[in-house]
């Protein structure tokens, strides 16, 4: 029967589940910013030039119980089969105790990027075994916090091959035996930087002619092969190689390493990850130690804090976008820190015996497999595979597929005349039967004798996970308690605000999580017949069309896998279109130096120079210097990119202005979505002049962050760029920038839900409170601290920055100082130094309370007394709690407390709570012995005492 609402209070989600002030709360706050009414203030605070004109209009909101039902049915449009496809993903078992305790828990999913680290430790320390499994299980001797997947992995590798290798080739060799859709992103990347790519057969490779050159490994059809020589004369030729591995496979197959591949990278998505229809899934890379400075996206290393005790930290972070900008190695800042988790989870349940055994059971099971159709008279090949096999079936092909699929089973056509079967650790004896019926073939699987065929020569020899947390007591109980240890070390939205401007940390509601475990979102192959997913195709559809209502824009891809992707993806369109129309020389890109780090790293990546823009006294645009920039690069200007409200917190009045004198000098608008929390129902980005941007989903949209991933950045773009959005090779296109057609599908129901419970009313409502929230700050904390930004009218867009440098003359107290005794509050800090070094960006969106926000204004006011007492001279700077915090339970039982200041002010100032009080697990950390001193992987135990001494 058709879906109908049940009768309920419209708006009821928004108004009491997701918007944390009540409206009385609201009248009162008004009286303190000043305003009459909260229309009155956004009259104030948004230009009335860039308003939209029409209301946000979905239809009735719906409730909670009602979404359920709605999606529930949506849901049941997937048809969930057996997919044996492989292409780079396999089904997994996530095992219950990771699902319930990672996956499904908002201590871990809600938690921000651990740039502060002293209340991320627990996060830090799974980070830091995922590292390790990667490092030991390819052989190499470093390891990052994980990339976006395994295609966007190899095109990074790729680029960071060009960085340090010694050969002045400009060409780049692919492995044709490479998953297509590796390809066909590498191809992507290559492009705009003018590198070659030749795609050919191993044993072709002609290492004088390229850079660099990568390998599949099993190859895409199942094949093993062993790629000594070919590493031999690439680095004969001052080369570097890569090596794409199944991470599974590692666990009985010779390592990259050993080999002697340079880098590795691949997915972790097998290690108890859902397919979830292409993501979201944790890609890795690793690499040789000679080459980690130049090896993008995040890593953990090893340091001590101020009492000498072992703690973790983002490690070689000068590396990064947000610090080097278009000279970073990469615009990676969101990566899949929540997977990453998982898999190292699955690594650490199951330990290294635990998952050598399923490595052996899925390859026997694909040697029984090949042996029934062998005995049935079929060709199979490969002669060596690990879990994959083709098999030869002439003009049948197409009624073989047919016919495993009235099985309900999804097989890979290979070529014209073979069908290529990949089995995985969820494949059943009745899964295998089923397939030889496909075939024509009736016989039942037997599961002994054992029987293996892999030669000798690829048999692993060398141990992995010798950690002692990779042989823990696997029983459920200690499982459990270890990871709640390591949850209750850190410090996420379920705690406390995290206000953390740029960032819109909002309410990731429970009901908007709960689809994401159902496995009919999550155990769909990326790949699967376009029949399979009606409630996909509906899903895109819809949430498509919402967004498009929003920014005002023609269409939207949903490939981009972070807002620095989406980036990346909205200027290839430009360039694109550029070239449809006979520009394609155009490669002047102006971006304002106030704009995000991953701003300039995109454009870069585009193949586009950066031309700097200067930006006002009060962080607008210089209208002047934008004109005469654009004018000057006129005839090869491709773009300007801009974010609205600005990255200073306010809505520049001239936005309408910039975009007309980027159109009349030939360019094209990317407005960066980052701050559109302060625009939804409001502000049309498209409706200004944009031509394209992203929508961080895991912001504005309600996606948690995930300590660092997952993040979806869909692009919208106007009517005439729809046509040069992404495509990808798997639905007859090519210009992919994710693996997987759309790129982490499996958490857009999130997003969705989000719409569908607020209601177009409730979206525009929570635009309005999200400002209404940043302002009550701003007004509660005047006199004590300078809003640096604020608009002609004396008020901020939903965020505000705080300028904190005059306290480092007059006291001595940095904005390091601050952030780290918010921690003794229970806050997380705001973001530091940017746009502004020296400053605190304050963003506390629309779901926090009114007693939150008052208890984080209470504890920056008593931080600003506890400054005042050193400026007075009544406290020596050093003798102050604020170069001492955080505290922890350490000192406050220590037997030698020696500071001026009481156990009480220190451990507990105004702000933090007594009974629930957060402790942070470690004191200040010391980035820079931490740097000197590296170790991305577990140290063995005996370092951690010595650490301490």
């Amino acid at each position: 029967m058709p879906f109908t609402p049940t009768d309920y209070r419209p708006y009821d989600f928004a108004n009491r589940r997701h918007i944390g002030p009540s409206p009385d709360e609201m009248a009162e706050m008004l009286q303190v910013i000043g305003a009459d009414s909260l229309d009155a203030l956004i009259d104030e605070t948004v230009p009335k030039g860039i308003r939209q004109d029409d209301p946000l209009d979905f239809g009735p909101a719906l409730s909670e119980a009602d979404l359920l039902k709605f999606l529930r049915g949506v849901s049941a449009k997937n048809q969930v089969f057996t997919s044996l496809i492989g292409q780079g993903y396999a089904d997994t078992i996530t095992p219950p105790a990771i699902k319930r305790n990672i996956l499904e828990n908002p201590a871990w999913y809600t938690a921000y990027t651990p740039y502060q680290p002293e209340i991320s430790q627990g996060r830090l320390e799974a980070l830091l075994n995922y590292q390790t499994m990667v490092s030991d299980l390819t052989g190499l001797d470093i390891a990052n916090a994980s990339l976006l997947d395994e295609a966007t992995a190899a095109a990074e590798a790729m680029t960071m091959a060009q960085r340090v290798a010694k050969s002045k080739a400009g060409a780049f060799f692919v492995d044709e035996n490479c998953h297509p859709q590796n390809i066909d992103v590498i191809r992507t990347r290559a492009e705009p930087l003018g590198i070659e790519v030749i795609v050919g057969a191993p044993e072709d490779l002609d290492a004088a002619r390229v850079f660099g050159a990568v390998f599949q490994y099993p190859g895409t059809h199942g094949g093993l092969t062993n790629f000594t020589p070919q590493m031999e004369a690439l680095h004969e030729a001052k080369a570097v190689g890569i090596v794409i591995a199944d991470i599974m496979a590692l666990c009985l197959l010779k390592e990259p390493g050993a080999m002697g591949a340079d880098i590795a990278v691949g997915s972790t998505q097998r290690f108890g990850v859902p397919l979830g229809y292409g993501g979201p899934h944790a890609a890795y890379m690793a690499c040789r130690d000679a080459y980690k400075r130049s090896m993008p996206g995040r890593i953990v290393g090893v340091s001590i804090d101020a009492r000498g005790n072992r703690a973790y930290r983002l490690a070689l972070q000068t590396r990064e976008q947000h610090i080097r900008r278009e000279k970073a190695t990469s615009n990676v800042c969101t990566a899949q820190a929540l997977l990453a988790v998982m898999a190292s989870m699955y690594a650490v349940f199951h330990g290294p015996q635990g998952l050598k055994g399923i490595a052996q059971r899925i390859h026997r099971k694909a040697v029984r497999l090949a042996k029934g159709f062998e005995e049935a008279g079929f060709e199979v090949g490969p002669k060596a595979f690990f879990d994959t096999i083709h098999v030869e079936v002439g003009a049948l092909q197409s009624a073989v597929l047919k016919s495993a699929r009235d099985e309900g089973l999804n097989l890979r056509a290979v070529g014209d005349t073979k069908v290529g079967i990949a089995l995985d650790e969820c494949t059943r004896p009745a899964t295998i039967e089923a397939v030889w019926r496909a075939f024509g073939i009736e016989r039942a699987d037997a599961v002994e004798p054992y029987e293996y065929r892999i030669p000798e020569g690829f048999v692993r020899e060398s141990s992995y996970l010798d950690h002692p947390i990779f042989h823990m007591n696997r029983a459920e109980t200690e499982m459990t308690r270890y990871m709640r240890r390591l949850a209750d070390r850190d410090l996420a939205l379920d705690r406390a605000m995290i206000p953390l401007g740029s960032c819109t940390m909002k309410l990731n509601a429970a009901v908007e999580m709960e689809p994401i475990s159902w496995p009919e979102f999550a155990a769909l192959h990326p790949f699967a017949p376009k029949e399979q997913a009606g409630g996909y195709a509906q899903l895109f559809e819809d949430l498509s069309a919402k967004l498009c209502d929003i920014t005002g824009y023609a269409g939207f891809s949903m490939q981009p896998n972070s807002g620095a992707q989406g980036e990346y993806a909205g200027l290839l369109t430009i360039r694109r279109y550029h070239a449809a129309r006979g520009e394609g020389h155009r490669n002047i890109c102006l971006i304002p130096t106030s704009a995000h780090g991953t701003n300039p790293a995109s454009a870069h990546m585009a193949g586009w120079k950066v031309v700097p823009v200067k930006s006002r006294d009060n962080g607008d645009i210089d209208l002047g210097d934008f004109l005469e920039k654009a004018q000057k690069y006129a005839a090869d200007l491709a773009a300007c990119m801009i974010t609205y409200p600005s990255t200073h917190g306010v809505f520049e009045e001239t936005v309408r202005e910039v975009c007309k004198i980027t159109h009349e000098n030939g360019g094209q608008v990317y407005i960066d979505g980052a701050n559109m929390n302060a625009m939804v129902g409001l502000s049309r980005p498209g409706d200004l002049g944009g031509d394209v941007s992203h929508l961080n989903l895991h912001k504005t949209f309600c996606i948690p962050h995930g300590g660092g991933g997952p993040g979806m950045g869909p692009i919208g773009v106007a009517a005439h760029l729809v046509e040069h959005l992404p495509g990808h090779v798997t639905t007859g296109g090519t210009g992919a920038v994710s693996a997987a057609p759309y790129g982490s599908p499996s958490i857009l129901p999130i997003s969705w839900a989000y719409c569908l419970l607020m209601g177009g009313a409730g979206l525009t409502q929570a635009t309005k409170v999200a400002i209404l929230n940043a302002n009550y700050i701003a007004a509660r904390l005047k006199g004590a601290y300078e809003v640096l930004y604020k608009g002609p009218r004396g008020q901020v867009a939903h965020e505000c920055i705080l300028d904190t440098r005059p306290f480092e003359k007059s006291a001595g107290v940095t904005v390091d100082d601050i952030a780290k005794r918010l921690v003794d509050c229970g806050f997380h800090a705001p973001t530091m130094s940017f746009p502004i070094p020296g400053t605190l960006m304050v963003e506390p969106t629309e779901s926090e309370t009114r007693a939150e926000l008052d208890r984080f204004c209470d504890a920056m006011l008593a931080i600003r007394a506890e400054i005042a007492e050193i400026e007075s001279g009544a406290v020596a700077p050093d003798a102050s709690p604020l170069k001492f915090a955080p505290h922890t339970v350490e000192d406050l039982v220590a037997a030698d407390w020696d500071r001026a200041y009481g156990r009480e002010q220190g451990c507990f100032p105004p702000g933090a709570f007594r009974v629930d009080k957060y402790w942070p697990p470690v004191n200040r950390v010391d980035n820079a012995w931490g740097d000197r001193n590296l170790t991305c992987t577990c140290p063995p135990m005996s370092d951690y005492a010595e650490a301490a001494e």
